[in-house]
């Protein structure tokens, strides 16, 4: 059963997924075992901020199927809407074992993993599928690359895992997009940069950073050119948006 957030103001809060720990398992059962279309995408901080200020992003997050909650900002913003907020689950912990269940449930299934770039999405691909065979493509590539790869596969009734590592927003409108056309048991996952961090190209943050919801600060400190944007400006933009649409 998922956590009620009836009374929640907060659009963004109110489209997550919240499930505590004892139902966790059941709802990874649940994804792994789809007999029909459906996607998978985090909500970070960053994500917050790109729904509350594009109404097309803020579309293609809304057609996500399951929306999981990532990271202290998003439990704050839960506190606000008086909303528990359940487990923590960040794409690059949770995928790896989604997929590990996905694939020991449905050993024949058609894999596709589009994003980021060689040698890390060949590297980073075969650390999360071992020897599963596997179409690969960048994650440069317009929108209509994508699908028309994945023509052949959508129109039949083949188990399909598509694992998208391209970035916010770029992932989440191509699942939206994926989900339009797609038929029978296919399964989008928006993993963001899941496959750089098993392919080495990016260390994760120590565990210290991670108990204490600090990811992001030890990621703004080694890539403090890339990530000023989105963390010193993004982070006091996320407060203002979360207060001003908390539960009154």
């Amino acid at each position: 059963m998922f956590i009620n957030k009836d009374r929640v103001k907060d659009h963004i809060v109110k489209r997550l997924t919240l499930v505590d720990h004892k139902e966790l398992p059941l709802i990874k059962e649940k994804i792994v075992l789809t007999q029909q279309p459906i996607s998978v995408g985090f909500v970070n901080q960053h994500a917050y901020n790109l729904i509350h200020n594009d109404v097309n992003i803020k579309d293609s997050f809304d057609s996500l199927t399951y929306q999981f909650r990532d990271g202290m900002g998003l439990k704050i913003a839960c506190k606000l809407n008086n909303c528990s907020p359940g487990v923590n689950l960040n794409g690059t912990d949770f995928i790896p074992s989604l997929v590990n269940l996905y694939l020991e449930k449905n050993s024949n299934s058609n894999v596709f993993v589009f994003g980021t770039q060689e040698p890390w999405l060949s590297t980073g691909s075969k650390n999360l599928l071992n020897s599963h065979q596997v179409t690969l493509l960048d994650g440069f590539k317009d929108i209509d690359d994508y699908l028309f790869e994945l023509a052949d596969s959508l129109s039949l009734n083949q188990k399909t895992l598509i694992i998208l590592a391209m970035g916010m927003p770029k992932q989440e409108l191509l699942a939206k997009e994926i989900l339009k056309v797609a038929k029978g048991p296919v399964l989008v996952i928006c993993g963001g940069a899941v496959i750089d961090f098993l392919a080495n190209r990016f260390t994760r943050a120590p565990k210290l950073f991670r108990m204490f919801g600090l990811e992001w600060l030890y990621r703004l400190l080694v890539e403090p050119k890339r990530l000023f944007k989105r963390y010193v400006i993004g982070i006091p933009k996320f407060f203002f948006y979360i207060l001003i649409n908390r539960n009154i």
